[in-house]
């Protein structure tokens, strides 16, 4: 497929007339930087609305999206599965299916929610991983329990829970439908590790906001797989802010997922009461920073190309073929 983001006369780039009569005129776009991948349905980017921790946040996020106009595709969760209860995660998954957007949740434990240390020194250690026989158990626990409650997309932050829940959706442990979305915590930043996530089962892959649109091209020779970017960051993300890239992280990126994340605010991961009102009011302002970079695209006449309302599925990806043995040994 070709790219779909360009309309007829094409995009044009921030101040390009009044720099052009400046004489700083902005180099033309190579056609080969752009992307020749789109999602099944045609469209070229979807949006993501993350860090929405339960239902009053979810709530929160369906009603401003409605009112600002914000088609969202994807809500995504960040204190993971086993921080709700099966009566919280059933009033998400409801909601979401009625105004036709996937629920991701995340898989737990990992690095920062276990006893390691590791994570709080200079190296950071292993990240967010899960370290250890139990917490692989506790992500595929996290996973099996969604998936029964109606969960369809499964985040994770190791490769090694990837593949596990991978050959449990080909073995049919997990539904066949079940797509898994690579965190922004483990991060591939080449072609050759994006393509490796690809491998393990990734049906979406979040990559770093520090990356040059060049490295989102040179992603785009090796790999179609879905790509998931922090149009904001968060600030332990590093609070990057990349509005003014949205058109060519569309053209270079496709197919990707635009995240409206939020700079400036607090953590809220784990989630409970005590932190509510700011994880609604930042719930809140996420679907603002989305209605701000719609309207973005919209006046560089770039907005076209986005993926209809209720679409969830990457289409055909590669993978690593599956192993014949009954255990990791063969025996």
């Amino acid at each position: 497929m070709t790219d779909a983001s360009i309309e007829p006369s094409g995009p044009r780039r921030p101040g390009e007339a009044a720099l052009a009569s400046l004489g700083y005129a902005c180099p033309a776009c190579d056609p080969a930087d752009a992307s020749p991948h789109a999602f099944p349905d045609g469209g070229t980017w979807r949006t993501e609305i993350p860090s929405v921790e339960g239902p009053e946040a979810l709530a929160t996020v369906l009603k401003e999206a409605e009112a600002l106009d914000v088609p969202v595709h994807r809500i995504s969760q960040g204190s993971g599965v086993w921080m709700l209860t099966d009566a919280e995660i059933r009033e998400m998954v409801g909601a979401c299916a009625e105004h036709g957007a996937e629920l991701c949740l995340f898989t737990g434990p990992r690095g920062t929610w276990d006893t390691g240390a590791g994570t709080r020194t200079s190296s950071g250690g292993a990240g967010l991983r899960a370290r250890g026989h139990d917490a692989l158990a506790g992500c595929v626990e996290d996973a099996l329990r969604a998936a029964e409650l109606g969960v369809r997309c499964l985040l994770v932050a190791d490769e090694g829970v990837l593949l596990t829940l991978h050959r449990l959706r080909e073995r049919g442990a997990l539904p066949a439908d079940t797509t898994f979305k690579v965190s922004a915590l483990i991060g591939p930043v080449n072609p050759a590790s994006f393509a490796v996530f690809e491998r393990l089962g990734a049906d979406s892959i979040n990559v770093p906001s520090d990356l040059s649109l060049e490295h989102l091209t040179e992603i785009r020779r090796v790999s179609r797989a879905p790509m998931d970017f922090y149009l904001e960051a968060p600030d332990d993300l590093g609070g990057y802010v990349r509005m003014y890239d949205a058109a060519e992280l569309i053209r270079r990126g496709a197919p990707i997922y635009l995240k409206f994340g939020l700079s400036k605010a607090p953590g809220i991961y784990p989630y409970g009461a005590h932190l509510r009102d700011l994880t609604v009011e930042t719930a809140r302002e996420r679907v603002r920073r989305g209605r701000l970079a719609l309207d973005l695209l919209a006046r560089l006449g770039a907005g076209a190309g986005m993926s209809p309302r209720g679409s969830r599925l990457p289409g055909p990806l590669h993978r690593f073929p599956e192993d014949t043995g009954s255990t990791p040994e063969g025996n």
